[in-house]
């Protein structure tokens, strides 16, 4: 029999433990986890956000708000840019390209790239906060991965700036102008990272809009480019929805568009992009197999599979969505699994202790659900998390289905949510080809203790991003980018300067 201490029992009786414990055969106490909300009455958010344009605060005809999916409350207003406003940020970068960035020593591009990467490091927790109040992720992921390795990547092109000739031996290369830019709403501090440290290394200006539900990081970091002395035009950050991004891909001065995004737009992007000489990457959807072998470390790899499908709430595009078990562990990884999902703690994004915070809105709930519910209409055995959702919010379980066929929807169409697939395999060739049979080709991982199988396996599978024994791990110094309809083009590290120069 276990028992417990005096200590343990008032601490149990205050709700304040975590887990639960039996005393003798019929008394059950449960441990509940202690709320740890970090605080954000400190946080700087204004009532209304203009366009950041030529280095200043510019208004709009037309305003939308943003909203905080754990709560449903509005958190700011958001300008609309039209296609006038496209026009004059084009226009804006174009001037600074000419004038000023083009022209300047990279030595000093390099200081002003350093001193944004450490002015978000001063403000580490403040961009942290609002990412997860206007996103939904869990802070704990905000603070660990977000935000360290948006400045990471600032930190490492900016180091690069003054180096060009190291990254293109033999080569001289210039920066090819005004770079359009169009993030997702998952990562909206990190994307714009991604996207505008190059461009700035390599010496182009850019225009980058916002996505429609996740605007405000990218203006926290417009504060900071202020801050930074950035000279006027070189970054202008703007907002809307579609119909501006469709205004920075055809507008004739962006010479370098950068998208990240769904395949059915990037897809719009190519035709709309085809026939000029505007140089195009695109970063599109996942549907990434997470492979396990029957000789893969069983508790390591059951982390790494939570890690790669939960993390924040599978809004990611590289998520391991599709698990593919060996047959003769498919029992024990299932009985794993539905242990860890019982423990996943889901609710108030701020909350420290918080696994799997909000859905970023209303349409990409509805857009699970419905995928869900194709799974269990065609057969599919699901199971899920029995935690308590808060009352207001935009909320899922942790799911994940067995029993699934390789022809059903939830093993074909990317999810964006915290939804796994598990399928199952008895030869590591058939692993490789169900792995490959899939219209994307962005990411995978492989699970096993023997190092030939990893680099058998991996040489075989058609992804552009491949981790073994691990997954969801990124730096900047590591390219990232896919095959077939998950885009083309590699952003980060060194092959990142590539797409910006000519």
């Amino acid at each position: 029999m276990k028992t417990i201490s005096d200590s343990e029992k008032a601490i149990s009786s205050n709700g304040k433990t975590n887990g639960s414990v039996k005393i003798g055969k019929s008394k059950k106490i449960n441990w509940e986890y202690s709320k740890s909300v970090e605080d954000s009455k400190h946080i700087k958010i204004k009532d209304q956000y203009d366009l950041f344009i030529g280095g200043k605060w510019v208004k709009s005809k037309k305003y939308f708000s943003t909203v905080n999916p754990a709560t449903e409350e509005v958190i700011a207003n958001v300008a609309y840019a039209s296609d006038a406003d496209v026009a004059k940020a084009v226009k804006t970068a174009k001037s600074a390209y000419d004038k000023s960035w083009s022209k300047m020593p990279p030595k000093e591009r390099s200081k002003y790239i350093f001193r944004i990467a450490r002015i978000i490091q001063e403000k580490a927790r403040e961009f942290a906060v609002i990412e997860s109040m206007d996103g939904g992720k869990p802070i704990k992921e905000s603070k660990s991965v977000d935000v360290p390795l948006a400045l990471a990547h600032f930190f490492y092109y900016a180091g690069w700036a003054d180096k060009l000739s190291y990254a293109f031996p033999g080569r001289k290369v210039s920066p090819i102008g005004v770079a359009g830019q169009i993030i997702p709403w998952n990562f909206p501090l990190l994307m714009a990272a991604w996207k505008i440290a190059p461009a700035l290394a390599c010496g182009n200006t850019v225009v980058i809009k916002s996505a429609e539900t996740t605007p405000l990081t990218l203006y926290k970091l417009a504060e900071v480019i202020q801050e930074a002395g950035l000279p006027d035009g070189v970054v202008n950050i703007i907002s809307g929805d579609g119909n501006t991004g469709a205004a920075i891909v055809r507008h004739p001065d962006t010479k370098k568009i950068a998208f990240t995004g769904s395949t059915e737009v990037g897809k719009l992007i190519m035709s709309q992009t085809a026939g000029t000489n505007k140089k195009l990457t695109l970063e599109l959807g996942g549907k990434a197999a997470n492979i396990v072998f029957e000789d893969a470390p069983i508790d390591a790899a059951v982390e790494g599979i939570i890690n790669g499908i939960y993390f924040n709430q599978g809004h990611v595009c590289c998520a391991g969505s599709r698990l593919l078990v060996q047959e003769s562990i498919k029992d024990i990884i299932i009985k794993k699994l539905k242990h860890r999902l019982s423990t996943l703690r889901v609710g108030d994004p701020l909350d420290k202790n918080t696994d799997v915070g909000a859905i970023n809105s209303s349409m990409q709930l509805k857009k699970i659900t419905e995928l869900v519910n194709a799974g269990i209409s065609e057969g599919a055995t699901i199971f899920q998390s029995d935690c308590v959702l808060p009352p207001k919010g935009y909320w899922f379980r942790p799911t994940f289905f067995s029993d699934v066929a390789q022809s059903h929807r939830i093993a074909n169409e990317e999810i964006f949510g915290p939804v796994l697939s598990i399928l199952t395999f008895r030869t590591p060739s058939e692993a490789v080809e169900k792995a490959n049979n899939t219209f994307y080709g962005l990411s995978a991982g492989v699970w096993t203790d023997k190092g030939s199988k990893i680099f058998k396996t991996l040489s075989r599978i058609r992804a552009g991003v491949v981790w073994s024994n691990t997954f969801n791990k990124f730096n900047p110094a590591s390219p990232f980018g896919g095959y077939k309809e998950s885009g083309f083009g590699r952003e980060g590290g060194k092959q990142g300067l590539d797409v910006y120069v000519i």
